[in-house]
Parts: structure tokens; sequence; C-alpha cells
């Protein structure tokens, strides 16, 4: 899928040094949304080792992981991944991302978002998607409710993030009212 000069599409082994090089990059700007990481969280072979465990999630069912690159230069400017898969009763998925601060604004997410939600829906049968925003992530509240996530609760001290555990609202979209696949 291409969204202005960007394309989202599988998360590969090969994009490492790129995810590395925009996280890096983007590290201080991202820090106030972001856990604590370790040093080599922000290198290629720590990039490598991370996508080759969400790789092995995406092969057992439990994740589909995206990644956004510049069309022009296949530089990686973003991710976005649909997460903690349940089947069952449940039928359910969280979906997490980022853009580059350079692509914010330009509809990645919105884009990106709205894919995630037509694969869940469509190929995977998901009944729901939820999302988890900083009660003052103001960019991200707008992403989900223009893609149709309504607000169904608050957590408190969630996540640990920047070093403390913050709050979260939670949002949810339902997809359909279909009973769970066989």
């Amino acid at each position: 899928m291409i969204i202005n000069g960007v394309e989202m599409r599988g998360l590969a082994v090969e994009d490492a040094a790129g995810l590395a090089d925009v996280l890096t990059r983007n590290r201080a700007y991202m820090a106030p949304y972001e856990p604590e990481r370790p040093e080599a969280f922000y290198t290629e072979a720590g990039q490598r080792a991370r996508i080759e465990g969400l790789l092995g999630e995406r092969d057992a069912g439990r994740l589909v992981p995206y990644v956004f690159t510049e069309t022009a230069t296949g530089a990686v400017v973003g991710a976005m991944n649909l997460g903690s898969i349940a089947r069952g009763p449940l039928c359910s998925g969280g979906v997490g991302y980022w853009v580059d601060r350079a692509w914010h604004g330009k509809g990645l997410a919105t884009a990106g978002l709205e894919e995630v939600v037509r694969t869940a829906r469509d190929e995977l049968g998901l009944h729901r998607i939820e999302a988890g925003t900083l009660v003052d992530n103001t960019a991200s509240i707008r992403v989900l409710a223009k893609v149709g996530f309504t607000e169904f609760g608050l957590a408190p001290r969630y996540l640990h993030i920047n070093g403390a555990w913050r709050d979260h609202r939670l949002f949810q979209r339902l997809l359909h009212d279909d009973p769970p696949p066989a």
C-alpha cells in the first residue's frame, strides 16, 4: 500500500539497519511516549534480533508487523503492528504504531491503521481491535478517532513509559458481530 510516497509493507529482517537509523534519529523526540530501552535497541544487531522475534510471533499467528518506507529512498519512516492476537471467544488484537517526526501529520498513521482494520476484519476475522495511548497524546488520539475507534476506559499506571508508570486512555473498534471463526 502506498501513502503519500511511503509504502506500508510487511516487516523483514532486512529492515534492521533502517529501523536502527530512524529510531536513533527520533530517540529524544519519542522518549516521552516510549519505555526506556537498552542501548542495543538502537543498533542494527539489536533491531535484527527484535525483528526475528517479531517474525516468530507472526509465524505463530499472534502478530502482523508492518514497516513504512519512503518509496524514493527506501528509508524506514515508521512502523505499525497488530499484535496480541487472540482467537476464540475474545477474537481480538491490539495495535501500536509510530512515525518518524519528519512524517507526522502526513496521514501515514491514519491510512496505515485503516489498512490494519481491514486486514483484521477481512483476512483475520477479528471482532475488535484495541489501542492504548498516553492521556495527553493528542496526535494518536486524533488518529484513532479518524479511524473509528471509541474510548472505553482509563487504565491507571498502565505502562512504564519514560521512567514512570503512566495512565493510558483505552480505545477500541468493533469490526463485526459475527461469531468467532471455527
